[in-house]
């Protein structure tokens, strides 16, 4: 399935690009997704941690599911926010 990705302030910087299409077997997560980007994009690595995911506009949990032609955001921490994982609900 194709789902298209949006990059947002320090992955944008890292991967000099604000957007891709990205190919990912039927039953992908977030999480695999994330797997696979940051494997063959290794300067994303030391993000891991403190990325937040929104596919389709709303934030999810790493065990979401994606479907095919999501639209699936990837958003670092930016200075002076606030970390909004612990407030994400799972599906």
């Amino acid at each position: 399935m194709n789902v298209r990705l949006r990059f947002f302030a320090s992955v944008r910087e890292r991967l000099r690009r604000a957007e891709a299409d990205w190919e990912l077997p039927e039953g992908a997560t977030v999480d695999d997704l994330w797997q696979a980007l940051s494997t063959q994009y290794p300067q994303l690595q030391p993000l891991s941690s403190s990325i937040t995911f929104a596919v389709n506009r709303e934030y999810v949990a790493r065990d979401h599911q994606l479907a095919g032609n999501d639209e699936i955001a990837i958003i670092p921490p930016v200075s002076g926010g606030v970390d909004v994982s612990d407030r994400i609900r799972a599906d």
